[in-house]
């Protein structure tokens, strides 16, 4: 699952939140009692962290209920800028991802945090992604990263040696080539390694394993090693190519899952996936782990360094339209569910958790998580870079490179003209505005 992303949200959007009228909050500053918090969700049948979190809170706060109101999972941005300007938008909303972050606040319709902010441990990951102007406007509460997950049956078969955690991206496209080779030579459809088709599994490795790489520059030319990277293992036949992928609408869980492929470079949302496919039977029944993501020089690599990976958080803000007597409910709301008891109810149902350092024993205590030492550094152990940097910009050019994405590797265009026709629409349709 990749955590969708809503379509660009235009100027005139944006003026709209400003102008809009009182959120979903009412006005109850005179109240006493019982109060009730109204909180957004979507894909609540099939995603409990929204039940998970109101319910643990609701446990340690007997007078606060948290009500859950459900969103389309793939338009949840829309309907929520929709709601915000009617004025029935809830008294807490999740931010998706860092896309459309700055609309929000740019729209004044996120309520100033930063006390909660303060108050919060130092691991709690991704709470920097929502500062603007020294305040903070929303609160993670869980923060996945992208790691390297292998099938450790197929490693063994092809007599390959598994990730050790110092692989950088040559040793990764080394081994996909030997896997493939082998696995092919031993009778077995599996390749070496299956790439999705979304352009961050490419482009926003390289903005954060890059020195100096900046979205917002218009410079595009740290992309073209990985690019050129990701052709050739396409044409050496150790993945899948991108056209294929995108004509018989590939998924990664079932490349991974139905062993298709050794290896999968994915978010670590995946973790709770697999495991839940292997008990159903929608996945294979076979060992696998996973490993820090490859890195772009040795410096990162090895169990007593940093991994350089990347992945948005997913946070909640407040309509800044509720009471005086909600805002201060929902500010302990999102206390609690960017903290420890938290992280551990997150982390019981497998979601990575914002302070992931503080739930790994939690996490893998789950059956049919991996045990080993590796799999528990990955885990627990990256400097997570953002996927969407908030910026007023971060929106368009993310469309722009969306095309690269897609002329680079269906071959339509080579990498250095790809990313010359890039920078100029980045200038002139992006930047100038």
């Amino acid at each position: 699952m990749k955590r969708s992303i809503a379509a660009v949200l235009g100027a005139a959007t944006a003026l709209s939140l400003v102008l809009s009228g009182c959120g979903g909050g009412g006005d109850d500053a005179d109240e006493t009692g019982p109060l009730t918090l109204s909180l957004a969700g979507w894909s609540l049948s099939t995603t409990p962290e929204f039940k998970t979190l109101a319910d643990g809170f609701h446990t340690a706060n007997p007078d606060i209920t948290v009500e859950l109101k459900e969103y389309d999972a793939t338009n949840y941005d829309t309907q929520m800028i929709a709601d915000l300007a009617a004025g029935k938008a809830p008294d807490v909303y999740v931010q998706k991802n860092l896309k459309n972050f700055y609309t929000y606040q740019d729209g004044k319709q996120l309520l100033d945090v930063s006390d909660i902010a303060g108050s919060l441990g130092a691991n709690v990951g991704g709470l920097s992604a929502y500062q603007v102007d020294g305040k903070t406007w929303a609160i993670p509460y869980r923060q996945d990263s992208w790691v390297l997950y292998y099938n450790k049956a197929l490693f063994d078969k092809a007599g390959v040696k598994q990730p050790d955690g110092s692989w950088t991206w040559d040793d990764y496209a080394a081994a996909a080539k030997e896997l493939t080779t082998k696995l092919k030579g031993a009778g077995d459809k599996a390749l070496g390694t299956y790439q999705h088709t979304w352009q961050s599994t490419v482009q926003s490795f390289a903005l954060a394993q890059t020195a100096g790489a900046s979205l917002e520059s218009g410079d595009f030319s740290y992309l073209k090693p990985y690019y050129e990277r990701s052709l050739d293992l396409q044409n050496a036949g150790a993945q899948v190519k991108l056209g294929d992928a995108t004509t018989n609408s590939l998924t990664y869980q079932a490349q991974f899952g139905k062993q298709q492929s050794a290896m999968l470079v994915m978010g670590s949302w995946y973790m709770a996936t697999l495991r839940s496919q292997q008990t159903s039977g929608d996945a294979d029944k076979f060992e696998w782990g996973i490993a820090p993501a490859p890195q772009q020089t040795k410096a990162t690599t090895g169990t007593a360094a940093v991994p350089v990976t990347f992945a948005d958080p997913t946070g909640l803000g407040i309509n800044p339209k509720v009471s005086d007597r909600k805002a201060e409910a929902a500010k302990k709301f999102l206390a609690y569910a960017a903290g420890v008891d938290a992280a551990k109810s997150l982390a019981g149902i497998g979601i990575t958790p914002a302070d992931s350092a503080a739930v790994t024993d939690t996490f893998f205590q789950l059956d049919g998580i991996p045990q080993d030492d590796l799999s528990k550094f990955a885990f627990a152990t990256h400097d997570t870079k953002p996927e969407n940097p908030v910026g007023k910009y971060t929106a368009g050019l993310q469309n722009v490179l969306n095309d690269l994405h897609t002329a680079v590797l269906s071959g339509a265009t080579p990498i250095d003209q790809a990313i010359t026709e890039a920078q100029d629409r980045a200038k002139n349709e992006v930047l100038s505005k």
